[in-house]
C-alpha cells in the first residue's frame, strides 16, 4: 500500500471536509435514533501491510475526526492529488452503525472548495471489505481521467461523497405546465412515481393516451422517459406505434427543436401521425406501445 502522502510523509494536516449520508439512504440499515456522539475506531484492511510510520498516521488523523451521529456513513477526505489525467482522493470510510457493514457498487463525487464537481466515478466497494461496527477505514479513490471534468482545482477543502440517484419524477415543458389542470398533474405525477423507473442509461417511451380522430389522424401522448444522470435532447425522432394485434399501425418522423429531457425524469409529449402516416384503417388500441424506428 502506498504512502497516505506521497510528497511529505511528515504532513499531518487533513486538507478534506467530511460529508455525511444516512445509513437507511444508502443502505437500508437503520438503528434506533438517538443523540449519542460516536467516535469512530481505527479499521485497517486486513491485507494492508503497513509500517508502524504509516499507522500512526492514520491513527493520528482518525483521532482528530468529528463524532458522527447514529445512522450515519461519512466519507472523510484527508489528501486530494492529481497523478498524470487522474485524480486520487484519500479519505476515511466511517460507520456509525452498531454493526458491520459492507458496500457494493456506489458512484461518488468529488467536488472542490465551491462545491463544483471535479469528477464523478462509480466504484466497486466491495473490495473495502466487512466495515467494522463504529469503525473508520482509510481508502484510496482513484478516479479515471475520463471521469475527470475539471482539470484545474485547489487541492484544499475538497469533499468526495456518496451520490444517490434522485428519484425518478415527472418533468413538464412549460406549455404542459400551464394547459395540464392540477389534478391531471397531481394523477402524472403519481403515476410516474409508482411505475418502475428506466433502467440506468436508457430511454424509453411509455404509451399514455391515443385516439384516432374523424379526420383519421392518429394523436398519441407518451411519456419519453430519461435514465440518463444527464439531460438528453432529442432533434428528430422516427416513431412507430404497434396497436393490441402486434401490428405497426402509424410510422412517421418528428422534428421537435431540441425537446430536453432532464436526467432522471419522464416528460409527456403529445405526436399527430396525419392520415397519411396511418398505415390500417382499423386500429385496436386496447393495448398499445410506441418505439423509434431504429
Amino acid at each position: 500500500m502506498a504512502s497516505i502522502f506521497k510528497k511529505n510523509k511528515n504532513k499531518l494536516k487533513k486538507e478534506g471536509k467530511d460529508s455525511v449520508i444516512s445509513s437507511g439512504d444508502l443502505l437500508n440499515e437503520t438503528e434506533n435514533q438517538t443523540d449519542e456522539d460516536i467516535i469512530t475506531e481505527l479499521s485497517i484492511h486486513p491485507q494492508w501491510n503497513l509500517s508502524s510510520e504509516q499507522n500512526y498516521v492514520y491513527r493520528f488523523l482518525n483521532n482528530e475526526l468529528d463524532p458522527l451521529k447514529p445512522n450515519q456513513i461519512s466519507l472523510a477526505g484527508i489528501e486530494l492529488r492529481p497523478e498524470k489525467n487522474e485524480v486520487v482522493a484519500i479519505a476515511f470510510v466511517r460507520n456509525s452503525l452498531k454493526k458491520d457493514i459492507t458496500f457494493q457498487e456506489v458512484k461518488l463525487l468529488l467536488l472542490d472548495e465551491n462545491k463544483e464537481t471535479i469528477a464523478r466515478h462509480s466504484f466497486d466497494m466491495s473490495v473495502l471489505g466487512e466495515l467494522p461496527a463504529r469503525s473508520s477505514r482509510p481508502w484510496m479513490f482513484v478516479f479515471p481521467a475520463d471521469t475527470v471534468s475539471k482539470k484545474e482545482f485547489s487541492t484544499k477543502d475538497w469533499t468526495i461523497a456518496f451520490e444517490l440517484k434522485a428519484k425518478h419524477r415527472l418533468d413538464l415543458a412549460e406549455s404542459w405546465e400551464k394547459s395540464l389542470p392540477e389534478a391531471e398533474r397531481k394523477n402524472l405525477e403519481k403515476y410516474v412515481e409508482q411505475i418502475d423507473p428506466p433502467r440506468e442509461g436508457e430511454v424509453n417511451f411509455l404509451g399514455l393516451q391515443a385516439k384516432k380522430t374523424e379526420k383519421g389522424d392518429l394523436n398519441v401522448t407518451i411519456l419519453i422517459r430519461n435514465g440518463h444522470d444527464k439531460n438528453v435532447k432529442i432533434e428528430k425522432l422516427p416513431l412507430e406505434i404497434i396497436d393490441a394485434s402486434k401490428e405497426v399501425v402509424a410510422k412517421g418522423g418528428f422534428s421537435l427543436d431540441d425537446l430536453e429531457i432532464k436526467a432522471n425524469t419522464s416528460k409527456p409529449w403529445t405526436f399527430i401521425f396525419p392520415a397519411t402516416m396511418v398505415l390500417k384503417e382499423d386500429i385496436d388500441l386496447s393495448t398499445w406501445s410506441a418505439k423509434p424506428v431504429q
